[in-house]
């Protein structure tokens, strides 16, 4: 079927021959332009007359009703009720203006004050417009949905764990930024078993997505065992398709927590502190030799007696009683001491664990820990000039506006 466009093209190619057609020709065209264009016969004859034009008259522009009169109270009732969208506007028009012009907030007539209790949505944001962009201020939109990956990826809860089941894994990021978070700096990649509390660690700098999958591919091969689901938090930095594309290639499960809901990720964020934070403290870390250097740690010595050495305890049950909530835990027990007693666990594996484990000495271990954690210290000192400064003390943000606002120092020499 023609549009409007096409038709037009087609009746002024057609006028041409109309116009100079006789009688029973013309009856013909007639017929014919009927048929092609679905218009009345009548309506043709008037189209194709010798001064009849083929484009639409223009329509007479419509009077303004609300003008620059309106324009001046309007602004000044959304200016002080704190720039609402025309929706509420229009709610808060119908109700106060009446009120601020009988307590002298709002001057104007009684028929732009009529006017100002009429007037539309619509036409409420379009006269603001220009008001809005001279104040910078967001359209009031709403807010941009999830991407389809966190459609796909489902939401676990802490209570839906299989508690027993090895292989189940939290993931969570670390940052060592300091007081600041600008520029790149190094990221601890933090995994954490369920059933045995087995934690591995991994440095980054920064956290591309294809650094986060290489890193977790250096973490999954000195696990002893196979992962089964891994558990983020909300983070881009770990939902994202190289990361999916990855868990679809091992054939692991992939979920994530609640938006804002920290305990969701509650076993990720307890080894948070004592494998992380109470290691390393709280400074920024943004050079290659203490990515080097923190690396390393994790690879060798913290692992080792994290996991060889450091018992932990597991939530049996717990009851409420009065206004208190008894806890009660089972006997505490090392990640490997766990895996050794699991019996999802294969004979070849739990072998080379034992020799790991007999090989290990703890004290020694500590001290080499120990003299990583003194070098990683001396290099943020010579970073930063030999400043003292306490790693487990979290840093004040800097804010950009703080430099702005300090008056510049000078001196005046003799």
């Amino acid at each position: 079927m023609m549009n409007m466009n096409s038709r037009n093209q087609y009746l002024a190619a057609l006028k041409i021959e109309y116009l100079i057609a006789n009688k029973k020709d013309k009856g013909k065209l007639l017929d014919e332009a009927e048929k092609r264009t679905k218009l009345c016969r009548k309506h043709l004859m008037v189209k194709l007359r010798v001064n009849q034009s083929l484009k639409p008259k223009p329509r007479k522009p419509r009077k303004e009703q609300y003008d620059s009169q309106v324009k001046a109270p309007l602004a000044k009732v959304w200016q002080i009720f704190d720039y609402p969208c025309g929706t509420r506007l229009e709610t808060i028009l119908k109700d106060e203006v009446d009120k601020l012009r009988l307590i002298g907030e709002l001057y104007c007539s009684d028929q732009i004050a009529e006017q100002l209790k009429k007037i539309a949505p619509a036409t409420i944001d379009r006269k603001l417009k220009h008001e809005r962009e001279v104040l910078h201020l967001k359209k009031n939109r709403q807010p941009k949905g999830n991407s389809w990956l966190y459609q796909v990826i489902p939401v676990k809860l802490i209570n839906d764990w299989d508690r027993e089941k090895i292989g189940n894994c939290q993931l969570d990021f670390v940052l060592h930024s300091g007081s600041s978070a600008a520029g790149e700096f190094i990221h601890t990649l933090d995994l954490t078993e369920i059933a045995t509390g087995w934690s591995e660690e991994e440095a980054l700098m920064g956290r591309g997505q294809f650094k986060v999958e290489k890193a977790l591919n250096t973490i999954n091969s000195r696990l002893p065992f196979a992962i089964q689901e891994i558990h983020p938090d909300n983070d881009a930095g770990l939902i994202n398709q190289a990361i999916y594309e990855w868990s679809r290639r091992n054939q692991v499960a992939f979920s994530r927590s609640r938006p804002y809901q920290k305990n969701d990720n509650a076993f990720i964020e307890q080894k948070n502190w004592t494998h992380v934070r109470k290691v390393l403290g709280y400074l920024r870390y943004d050079t290659e030799e203490e990515l080097v250097l923190i690396a390393s740690l994790y690879r060798n010595q913290l692992r080792l007696y994290k996991n060889y050495f450091q018992p932990t305890m597991k939530l049996i049950k717990k009851e409420r009683i009065g206004g208190k909530v008894k806890r009660v835990y089972d006997k505490p027990k090392t990640p490997y001491q766990r895996l050794i007693a699991s019996d999802q666990v294969k004979a070849k594996t739990k072998d080379k664990l034992t020799k790991t484990y007999q090989a290990l000495n703890p004290a020694q271990l500590k001290r080499e820990i120990d003299q990583s954690l003194s070098q990683l210290h001396q290099l943020y000192q010579a970073k930063h000039n030999n400043q003292n400064i306490e790693p487990m003390k979290k840093q004040t943000p800097v804010l950009v506006r703080n430099y702005m606002i300090q008056p510049n120092s000078f001196r005046l020499d003799d």
